[in-house]
């Protein structure tokens, strides 16, 4: 009897628990409960989940947010913690509850969770648990109850006979015309969606009169919404009804006299565009896309400027480029001198999109003037939009014409007093370079990519050096040792030691690109020569350059060059020039042995120990240079491959491992 008793307690210890936790003062242990619900509801079963853990939860459902958020969410994925779709109903009373809470972010959850277990849900069982639930959020007296039942009717309706679904078309008549504002807002979010499940004669029965009522409601919030319902409904519908039904409604919000509706209409213009089909885009919709060209507010015609290219690549091709000439350019005319910036920047974005649609000729004529005058254009965003898609151009009207008109613009933001404008251009040179061809770019923009590196600016320096980087990876190291390599080696005599500096800045990142044999013939010398500087700044990044380009050098090299100089380096009276050359001595050497235990490993067993020597030495560095180290290494390395081959071939596995950890130290 006693064991009885205590296995009984044994079982209500989990449950015990969770009370004792959601009661807590502390917010995270009551968090952390929630959170550990499913492994209590495994612990509880089914049936003891049903009757008691949902129960109580159900009761217990005031909280902090954060807490309810969490169980919102544990809830969503209950349905085989309870037995089955079969007993889903059981969910549907918190998640009720928690669904008119007043914090709308748990709502939301809540409702998201509502809708995952009503599908779980057979249709019979729908109609006898589901819809009663949401008749009562849709009657309930506060409004958060009401929101949330705006969620729920395009999961309910395609399964509910046919007197169940005119109840809940009723139903969402009766919210679109509910009396605050939020339930109003709400309907409107959900129309398009519900639109999608209900029959195309109900839709233009009873939803369309929702929608338009919708599009007229006194506060901007519900109309702006409605914007969106149209682009789903207009999908829905032939084209005759959306001519009848649809357009002026559509006509209507882009006039509208809230700026935030006619800007929700240039959102969705090219959505409305797909789903009208081109001969009401013709008739209906350039007309609306030319008036918010010229809208009043910069928010909107900033909104439509960026659907410029998309709205003319989606007319009917016939009339496509007719379209585009008689009537959208002379608007995007305008928008180019546009006074906010804003408006200018988005419309530079896609303006260069516009030549593959009309072609060589109108884009000379037509297209490059504007083009001109964004390049020279006083805001930043608005010449780089242009110049980072010159490609668009370049396919259509070819290198020699771009050259002739474009690039003395370029040339010019090149040389800006600005430095972040120069610092723009910088950033775009080698996709630009890319674009236009290493000829090209050697005979016109080579110059500037090296006056960069003498700027007074160390931002533009930095970036022109990182602009080298990139050029050589985009032309290749031939090209760099005939092209600029020779000109950065020449700022290594130059007067100002700033200049001398960006020198080894360059040599830093070529040699990365260049490979040992232009590193070890041209950069090498360079920094060698730097060594004895007279300015300390400069000796200190000769060693930081010498360990930086190491492990593009051969050994030997490294003996008979670059431990000399670091070696003198090391001695040097300046304290930072000390540092700098200690630390580069053991940053070589402890490369330089790893190099070697890489070399006299076997791969199979190299990953083990190489990891455990790297440690090491990252620990403790080789206080000598790594040829002094190097033989006794060897030996104690070939020791222990011998040792570890004896071990396999005895079958001793086992064995293997603590002579491979005693070796490893020994190094």
């Amino acid at each position: 009897m006693a064991a009885s008793d205590k296995s009984v307690d044994d079982s209500l210890y989990p449950i015990a628990v969770l009370i004792d936790e959601l009661k807590n003062e502390d917010v995270q242990l009551r968090l952390n409960s929630i959170k550990k619900l499913s492994t209590i509801a495994l612990a509880l079963g089914e049936e003891r989940t049903r009757s008691e853990l949902i129960p109580f939860l159900t009761e217990t459902i005031y909280d902090e947010d954060e807490v309810l958020l969490a169980l919102a969410d544990q809830l969503g994925n209950f349905t085989s913690l309870v037995g089955g779709p079969e007993y889903a109903m059981y969910l549907l009373p918190p998640l009720e509850s928690l669904a008119t809470v007043e914090e709308t972010v748990v709502r939301d959850k809540a409702v998201e969770s509502l809708r995952t277990v009503a599908a779980e849900h057979s249709a019979l069982d729908l109609e006898i648990h589901v819809v009663p639930t949401l008749q009562r959020l849709v009657s309930g007296d506060w409004f958060t109850s009401r929101t949330s039942a705006c969620g729920l009717f395009s999961v309910c309706y395609p399964r509910v006979t046919q007197p169940v679904k005119a109840e809940l078309r009723a139903n969402f008549r009766k919210l679109c015309q509910d009396e605050t504002p939020m339930v109003r807002r709400a309907a409107a979010n959900k129309l398009g969606e519900f639109a999608k499940v209900v029959e195309t004669e109900y839709l233009k029965s009873d939803l369309i009169p929702n929608f338009v009522q919708l599009a007229q409601d006194d506060q901007d919030s519900v109309r702006l919404l409605a914007v969106e319902a149209c682009v789903s409904i207009a999908q829905l519908l032939p084209q005759d009804d959306v001519e009848h039904l649809v357009l002026p409604t559509l006509r209507q919000c882009a006039s509208d006299s809230s700026w935030r509706v006619r800007y929700m209409v240039a959102e969705k213009f090219v959505d409305l565009q797909k789903a009208v089909g081109p001969e009401i885009t013709r008739v209906d919709l350039v007309p609306a896309f030319q008036y918010l060209l010229k809208d009043a507010e910069a928010e909107v015609r900033a909104a439509v400027a960026t659907k410029v290219k998309d709205f003319c690549a989606n007319l009917d091709k016939a009339n496509q480029m007719q379209i585009i000439l008689s009537s959208i350019l002379p608007y995007v005319r305008d928008l180019v001198s546009d006074p906010n910036p804003h408006v200018k920047s988005a419309l530079a974005s896609v303006i260069m999109g516009l030549s593959p649609m009309l072609g060589a000729y109108q884009t000379v004529e037509q297209l490059l003037p504007l083009f001109l005058i964004q390049l020279k254009d006083e805001c930043p965003e608005v010449r780089l939009n242009i110049i980072s898609n010159l490609d668009c151009v370049n396919d259509v009207i070819g290198i020699q014409q771009l050259s002739q008109s474009l690039l003395p613009a370029i040339v010019e933001l090149a040389e800006d007093s600005k430095w972040r404008v120069r610092l723009a251009i910088i950033e775009y040179m080698p996709a630009l370079a890319g674009q236009l061809g290493q000829e090209f770019f050697d005979q016109k923009l080579r110059g500037l990519c090296m006056g960069w590196l003498n700027d007074h600016v160390y931002a533009i320096r930095e970036a022109a050096t990182l602009n080298m980087k990139k050029l050589v990876e985009q032309f290749g190291a031939p090209w760099a040792e005939q092209a600029i390599i020779p000109m950065i080696l020449v700022m290594s005599r130059n007067k100002n030691y700033l200049h001398r500096m960006t020198c080894l800045f360059c040599l830093n990142v070529l040699a990365e690109v260049c490979g040992t044999e232009i590193t070890t013939k041209l950069l090498l010398p360079t920094v060698l020569l730097l060594a004895a500087d007279p300015v300390a700044n400069v000796r200190f990044n000769v060693a930081k350059t010498l360990q930086k380009i190491s492990p593009f050098l051969e050994a030997s090299v490294i003996d008979s060059q670059v431990k000399p100089t670091l070696d003198k380096l090391n001695a040097d009276a300046d304290v930072d020039v000390k540092h700098f050359a200690a630390q580069a001595i053991a940053g070589i050497a402890a490369e330089m042995e790893l190099n070697v235990f890489r070399t006299a490993v076997p791969p199979c067993m190299g990953f083990k120990l190489e990891a455990a020597l790297a440690s090491k030495l990252v620990v403790e560095p080789p206080p000598n240079s790594a040829a002094s180290a190097e033989p006794g290494v060897l030996l104690e390395l070939n020791a222990n491959i011998e040792n570890n081959n004896s071990n396999v071939n005895a079958g001793g596995e086992q064995e293997q491992q603590p002579q491979q950890q005693k070796s490893v130290s020994e190094c």
